[in-house]
């Protein structure tokens, strides 16, 4: 019973045909409202709902930086096969980083060459890697938004706790809301409000957003998964603007509080403290990435293993500007021929939260 209620509140045509019609009910602006939404799954939910295809034509959605894989620089994974190859360290990832081209080559093509890279489906497999490896050192490669970072704090507290000193990360986590901040002071980049992350508010609160109101006055919306969240999200954007208002909505209250899990961050900012980090496509933001403290630093892999990089090699992929939300995946002269799945010039294409996956799997 209490499944199918869920599946009628959130799931049932009839309600996303009722949103639709509030939707197109409101009166038509002058210009288009454009709206981006800051999660990969995100993306990848509204092509699979058809969403676009029912919204009025002065509602525009663009698809913003909602991808860790897609925003890691290039040089992270070069660094991470340079490790591999050169102090035969086990690499542990997991697996939507595998096919990502780096400066040289993907972690894939590191494993061919002999790299010693293993799959994990959970970070703490790592603990056991390394019980079982402990002439070798184990790397672990630490990517994602403020979701997964607690969940590396706490490998790292547990490698401290049980004394594993084979045992290291490779840092990559970022945090989403100054990202959010440098693309509303982005000249080339008109926005009219945000459906802000929900994995990432539940960790960090509706509270974490109120700059964009309080110092851009932009509406933003926190919406879920779902076709009706994401609608009665796109409704309250519309509303807010009609309305002149500007605040940090919460319609996903089942789930994100405005305090976020307290707990979570606490364990998070124990371990990492933020510093400036390099987005792909948007450069560097300060205090936009997590480094570990200094207390910590011991299980720095980048501190740990010095490395040759090889030179950055130019590419025609665009997948910077995708991201930046300045061109559509359509617009890349690569896109679907160059570029494609089984081919991935760009990480955009790699991951299954890209811009460009979602587009070659439902709107080519």
């Amino acid at each position: 019973m209490t499944k199918m209620r869920f599946i009628d509140e959130f799931r049932t045509p009839d309600v996303v045909r009722s949103l639709t019609r509030q939707l197109h009910s409101f009166p038509r602006p002058a210009e288009t409202y454009s709206f981006m939404e800051v999660c990969g799954t995100h993306t990848m939910a509204i092509f699979r709902f058809g969403i676009r295809q029912i919204l009025p034509t002065w509602v525009r959605l663009i698809s913003g930086p909602g991808c860790p894989v897609c925003v890691t620089a290039d040089d992270y994974i070069a660094r991470a096969c340079a490790i591999a190859l050169q102090h035969q360290a086990i690499i542990a990832t997991f697996g939507d980083l595998m096919p990502v081209p780096g400066a040289g080559f993907s972690l894939e093509q590191a494993r061919a060459e002999g790299a010693d890279v293993r799959v994990v489906y959970t970070p703490h497999d790592c603990i056991d890697i390394c019980r079982r490896n402990p002439d070798r050192e184990v790397v672990y490669l630490a990517v994602g938004f403020e979701t997964t970072a607690p969940i590396s704090a706490a490998l790292v507290l547990e490698a401290q706790q049980k004394k594993i000193a084979n045992f290291s990360l490779l840092v990559a986590h970022k945090l989403i809301p100054p990202a959010m901040n440098a693309l509303l002071s982005d000249p080339d980049l008109k926005l009219d409000g945000f459906i802000c992350p929900p994995h990432v508010s539940a960790i960090i609160g509706a509270q974490a957003f109120e700059f964009i109101p309080q110092t851009w006055a932009k509406p933003c919306v926190i919406a879920g998964f779902e076709s009706t969240d994401i609608m009665r999200g796109l409704n309250n954007l519309v509303e807010q603007i009609l309305n002149k208002q500007n605040h940090v909505a919460n319609v996903y209250r089942r789930v994100v509080k405005y305090s976020g899990n307290t707990h979570a961050r606490k364990m998070l900012y124990s371990v990492f403290e933020s510093a400036t980090a390099t987005w792909r496509g948007i450069g560097q933001i300060p205090d936009s990435g997590l480094v570990l403290k200094s207390e910590y630093s011991s299980f720095d892999a980048a501190r740990r293993f010095e490395v040759k990089l090889p030179p950055l090699k130019p590419s025609k992929c665009r997948c910077g500007d995708v991201l930046r939300g300045i061109i559509t995946p359509k617009e890349c002269s690569l896109f679907a021929t160059a570029c494609h799945p089984e081919n991935p010039i760009g990480p955009c294409m790699v991951s299954s939260e890209g811009t460009c996956s979602a587009y070659y799997k439902y709107d080519r």
